[in-house]
Formats: structure tokens, sequence, C-alpha cells
């Protein structure tokens, strides 16, 4: 059987069936809590929304302490999955330069299988809310989505040979990425609405089934069979003394200059997706609250709404790169993330909240480019290496932003529901001032843009 490198169709597959299954578990837990608080049934269609608007009713303080519960109850559910989901990460992705990458897409898959079945028998059997816990962390031991997105990038950069390429398949996969959210986010209110949490959750298992058949028996890896075969076996201290060894030589070997770029483009995409996944997780619980008061079809269209954004980011590397630096770009990209949280911190009509995608029509830019940028500093054996590190950033940063943001989202939804908002904007001075420092050093300008794998080469040898 031909075998094909095309790995975006897995990457659209997954994606898809994930963020299908994301805004339905927050609305299932927050449900699940309104029920166990207000003692009756969650009633919402396409007019009514449970929203007790009349701050001296008692029914309004219930309800804010059920967004309280709720900010707090995916604040630890994301933590139990996240620990285990970290070294996973690490270990698979940074070992797929020796052992190819697609371990790192099917093991996720199937991890998200097990939670999606697990999901299905939750809502269908009305179990506890607190086997939520053993379902995230038996997902982490697979790997998570950390382990996936690391994985896939490192899959293109292995694949990609040309540097225009890569950097337009890692721009088309975050593309992917925005799209897939917004339409699987758009589809899951109607999901719910038609068919209800057990069959949408189902209907999720069933794709991550699709993508792992696709993986296993279409996917062509990256190394050979017959690299493998003709390797030793080691043992599994050994896979792990060489895991960390090779992260550990990326930046022990490198020169200076090589070291400084690589630890501040880490720096500072780790700060952007703190502040940007911190900030854009809590819009589900915002929505639900009053004075928008939003139902699940109303999320959707919201979940919905970042796809144009998605696209209009895609549209904007793409032109930018014409004529910009990529350093410039991500400039663009996060001012324009912040200039949609301030708005998001103060709206308070339906209309206002979806105008608020309009000045973060850039926000996603900063995401591909970086990774574009580090892609390019390191060497081709370094891939796995860099996007290991990326994929560990990316598993940490999300779950102690999103658990950061939801505790703060819970202490201050009582007095003023926008403040996290203010903050996720106001954080991104941190980046910004980290990137400013990198363009005005004396050797980071032009070298920072046109900085190729061809040329590590002569810089290193030039440093040495």
């Amino acid at each position: 059987m031909r075998k094909v490198l095309c790995v975006e169709p897995v990457i659209f597959i997954y994606l898809f069936a994930t963020f299908l299954t994301i805004p339905l578990v927050q609305q299932f837990i927050y449900r699940r809590l309104w029920e166990q608080e207000f003692n009756s049934t969650f009633v919402s269609d396409s007019n009514v929304s449970h929203c007790e608007q009349n701050k001296s009713s008692p029914a309004y303080i219930k309800q804010k302490e059920v967004q309280e519960k709720a900010s707090v109850f995916n604040m630890q559910l994301d933590l139990t999955g996240a620990i285990p989901s970290l070294l996973v990460a690490f270990v698979i992705v940074a070992n797929g330069d020796r052992q190819g990458h697609k371990r790192s897409l099917v093991l996720p898959s199937m991890g998200a299988l097990i939670s999606g079945i697990s999901l299905t028998a939750i809502s269908y059997f009305s179990l506890s809310l607190s086997v939520l816990f053993a379902v995230a962390f038996v997902t982490g031991l697979f790997g998570s989505i950390a382990t996936f997105i690391g994985g896939g990038f490192a899959f293109i950069a292995d694949s990609c040979h040309d540097e225009n390429q890569k950097t337009t398949r890692i721009a088309v996969v975050d593309l992917i990425f925005g799209v897939v959210s917004g339409l699987a986010g758009l589809s899951s209110g109607y999901f719910l609405r038609g068919i209800g949490f057990s069959w949408t959750f189902v209907t999720a298992s069933l794709l991550h089934v699709i993508n792992i058949i696709y993986i296993v028996f279409f996917l062509e890896d990256t190394v050979g069979v017959s690299e493998f075969q003709h390797k030793a076996p080691v043992s599994a201290k050994e896979l792990l003394r060489e895991t960390f060894s090779g992260v550990y030589m990326l930046f022990k070997t490198a020169p200076h200059k090589k070291r400084i770029l690589i630890i501040v483009l880490l720096f500072a995409f780790m700060t952007y997706m703190f502040t940007m996944l911190g900030g854009s997780s809590l819009f589900t619980l915002y929505e639900l609250d009053e004075p928008l008061c939003w139902n699940e079809v109303y999320i959707g269209y919201g979940a919905a709404a970042f796809t144009s954004v998605s696209l209009t980011s895609f549209l904007g590397v793409y032109l930018f790169s014409k004529c910009l630096k990529d350093i410039y770009i991500v400039f663009i990209g996060i001012f324009s993330y912040i200039g949609g949280m301030i708005m998001a911190a103060f709206a308070k009509t339906t209309l206002l909240m979806f105008l608020v995608r309009v000045p973060s029509l850039f926000c996603f830019m900063p995401i591909p480019v970086l990774r574009s940028m580090l892609s390019k500093v390191v060497l081709t054996g370094e891939q796995g290496a860099v996007f290991a590190c990326i994929a560990c950033l990316e598993a940490v940063t999300g779950s102690v932003s999103i658990s950061v943001f939801n505790i703060l989202y819970g202490s201050t939804v009582a007095w003023f529901s926008g403040f996290s908002f203010l903050l996720s904007a106001g954080l991104c001075v941190i980046p910004l001032t980290v990137l400013s420092w990198l363009l005005c050093t004396s050797w980071s300008g032009e070298e920072l843009a046109l900085l190729v794998p061809e040329e590590v080469s002569s810089i290193e040898s030039a440093d040495s």
C-alpha cells in the first residue's frame, strides 16, 4: 500500500473532534453544577437561557457561585491532565528525530478516543463529575493535544526541505487550527441542541477512530522502518537519557548567538501563549453570565467567529511576510490581541461581543511566525528537540494560564467580570518588551528575519 506524507488531514480531524468536545465539556460541567446549586433541571432553548440579571435576587448570588465553582473545577481538571502529558510530550516528540513522528500522532488520538468513550458514559449514565479527573489523567498519559501538535509540526519540519514551503505549511496548520476550532465551536451548539451530549461525544469518538486508521495505515513516517531495524534496541533508561541529552545538547553546544535566539524566541512564544490561552479560555463562562446570557447556539456562533480571525491571520502572515520581517509581523499580531481583549472587557451586548473579533483580526499571527523562526534557527537534526521544547512549553503554559485565569475570573467575576481580559492584554507587555530588546540588539536585525538552517552552520563557525 502506497503511503503519503500528508499530515494535514490528520490534524484537521483531530482538532475538529477535540474542539467539538471542549466547549461541550465546559457546558456540561456548568449545567451539572447549576442543577446541583438550584436543585432543578437546566433549561435552554433558542430564546431562553437560565441567567438571572437582577443583582438583588438570591438566584443572582447563586449564579455567581456557579460561575466560581465552574472556573475552579475547570482549573483542577486542566491541571490533572497536564501533569502527565508534560513528560509524555517531551519524551515522544523529542525522540521523533530518531524514531519518527507517527507515534506522536497516534498515541494522543488513542487517548482522545478513550476520553470520548468515557465522556459518553458519564453523560449517558449521569455519573459523578469526579470521574472526569480520572479521564483527564488517563488522557494525559497518552500525551494529549500537546504531544499531537508538537508531533504534527515536527513531522512537517522533517518532511519539508524547502524553507519557504516549511513556513507556508506551518502557517497552513495554524490556519487549520483556527478554522477548525471555529467550525467545531459553531457545530457544537447545533450538535448539543439536536442530539445532546452523549451522541455528540460518540460522534467525536468515531472521528478519532477514522484518524487512527489513517495514521496507522496511510501515513508514511518521517523515519523509515529499515532505519529502525538496523538500530540496536536500547533500554528505557538509555532512551530517556538520549531524549534529554538531545534537548540539552541543543543549548549546550550551540554558540552564544544561536542560544540567545532560541531562548528569547521560546520565552516570547511562552509568554504570548500564556496571555492568549488564558484570556480566550474564559469566553464561554463570560458569555454564559449576565448581561450576555448566551445559550449554546450563540456560544457556537462566538466560537465560529474566530474562523474569520484565523483566515485573516493567515492572510496577514502571507502578505506581511512579503514586505516585513518576521518580528514585525509578531508585533502586529500582539497589538491586535491587546485591542480585542480590551474591547472584550467592556463588551456588555451581543453585538459588541461579536465585534470583539474585529480588532483581533491578526491575533493568531505571532504563533506560526514564532514557530517558523525557531524552526529556521536550528538544524534539520534538531527539529524534534526544538519542537519538543515548544510542545512542553505549550502544555505547561496552557495548563498554568488556564488555571491562573480561571482562579482569577472566579475571584473577580462578582465585581468586574472583564478584569481578567484587561490583565491578559496588560501581560502582553512582556513578549513585546523581550522582542523589542531582541530587535534593538546589534546582531539580531537582519539575521533574525533571514536566518535559515543552511546559514546556521556559517554563523556557528564564525562564533567559534
